[in-house]
């Protein structure tokens, strides 16, 4: 079986057996047995919504310390666009580029560089007829997974390209070995994240066999520690890095960025990730139509609604706006056909049929029969109480052999009911 990294983790301790993530996973991955909740590894596409709705904490995201900087001879700072709506009254990007390298890195290059040269890129194969319409983004690496899992139909839709932080790591160190003349292993990229999907997209990467990011560190850590350092150099009036990107790049940061980047109106943009099922779940049935273009971001608000960031996703996009009115359209015009062997995907997206009942039709014809008899014999509630996030999950679970039916508390009523009515009437 497939060895699976995830990011979001379970705290045992702090679990209370409680129902509200199991009601919320988009792939039915999570399950509580015997009053704990456990994730079931490789339905898991690390969302983050089971670590937004935790309400006693006990989901969280692994990422890296910031500590981690000490590993490399020169590190590179990959500061994503939502990065700077995180902070209040900021009008100069250059403020934030100038404190990380106050905090100890020893470059940085916007993730936001990288995404307009994402946008040309895809703009190009869009007008070149080479993609199947509509595209859809392959930014957001939670949807990506997502249709690996539960869409296969739509792979051959995925645009085809890295997504920013992958493009902006693979720049970055090739630039830094340039000026250092140090080996690539001896230069870190380092990403700041605003949500654990991203950390696990550098760990078990799609599109290449290894990510160019060597580590990813939480923009909740980083935070407080530039915060005082922004004062500092605001109040000096003497950034030391000037950013290099326009409205496009730093747009990307919130949900429609990347879309209003093509200069295209045919497009659809969604956030959300019920919201996400839906559109996916619509296009699929071929519901959508005169479409180009489809951005899904699992994150409401896009990655300004990211479970690791500090403000309030729809502040934070308010902010996002105040920062990008005075840029330009875009600061990157990149040659593309020398940048295709970074932006292109090394291997191609295939479908990972973890859903899938058994390899052999005939018995997964039969199991899905054994289901749809079990559902039948359950209440339909959905509430929750077995452990499954509906009864026609307890019936597959029922099916894997990993549950009983009698984990269903109205079922195990009504059955123990009636046999004691049946023990009564032969006693008589």
């Amino acid at each position: 079986m497939q060895e699976f990294f995830h990011s979001v983790t379970l705290d045992r301790d702090k679990c209370m057996g409680c129902t509200n993530c199991i009601k919320r996973c988009p792939t039915e991955a999570i399950r509580v047995r015997d009053r704990k909740a456990y994730i079931e590894a490789e339905r898991c596409i690390d969302c983050g919504e089971c670590i937004r709705i935790c309400p006693h904490h006990a989901k969280r995201a692994v990422c890296d310390p910031l500590a981690v900087l000490k590993q490399f001879r020169y590190v590179v700072a990959l500061p994503p666009p939502s990065l700077m709506a995180q902070f209040n009254n900021l009008e100069d990007v250059d403020i934030v580029l100038s404190a990380l390298l106050e905090m100890g890195f020893d470059d940085v290059f916007e993730v936001a560089k990288a995404a307009e040269i994402v946008s040309a890129a895809t703009r190009s194969l869009m007008k070149a007829g080479k993609l199947p319409l509509p595209v859809i983004s392959s930014a957001c690496p939670a949807v990506t997974r997502l249709i690996r899992v539960r869409f296969p139909g739509l792979i051959d839709h995925v645009l085809p390209l890295h997504a920013p932080i992958e493009v902006a790591a693979r720049m970055a160190k090739k630039e830094a070995a340039v000026k250092t003349g140090l080996p690539l292993e001896e230069i870190g990229a380092v990403f700041i994240t605003p949500c654990p999907a991203k950390v696990t997209a550098t760990k078990m990467p799609i599109g290449t066999g290894k990510s160019a990011v060597d580590a990813v560190v939480a923009v909740s850590e980083v935070y407080p520690k530039l915060f005082p350092l922004m004062n500092r150099i605001a109040a000096s009036g003497e950034p030391l890095r000037a950013s290099e990107v326009g409205r496009i790049g730093i747009s990307w940061g919130s949900s429609s960025g990347e879309s209003s980047g093509l200069i295209n109106d045919s497009y659809l943009a969604a956030d959300g990730i019920e919201n996400v099922i839906r559109v996916l779940e619509d296009l699929e049935d071929e519901k959508i139509l005169g479409v180009d273009f489809i951005e899904l971001n699992a994150c409401s608000g896009g990655c300004v609604g990211g479970v690791l960031n500090v403000e309030n996703p729809y502040i934070a996009e308010t902010k996002l706006k105040r920062i990008r009115k005075n840029l330009p359209v875009s600061a990157n015009h990149p040659d593309l056909a020398q940048l295709e062997p970074v932006l292109q995907w090394d291997t191609p997206l295939e479908f990972l049929p973890i859903m899938e009942l058994d390899s052999d039709m005939v018995t997964a014809m039969e199991k899905m029969a054994r289901i749809e008899e079990i559902t039948s014999q359950l209440e339909g509630l959905d509430c929750g109480s077995c452990g499954a996030p509906s009864c026609r999950a307890l019936a597959e679970d029922v099916v894997r052999g990993v549950a009983s039916i009698e984990d269903c508390i109205f079922y195990y009523r009504s059955h123990s009911s009636l046999e004691k009515g049946s023990t009564s009437d032969d006693t008589n």
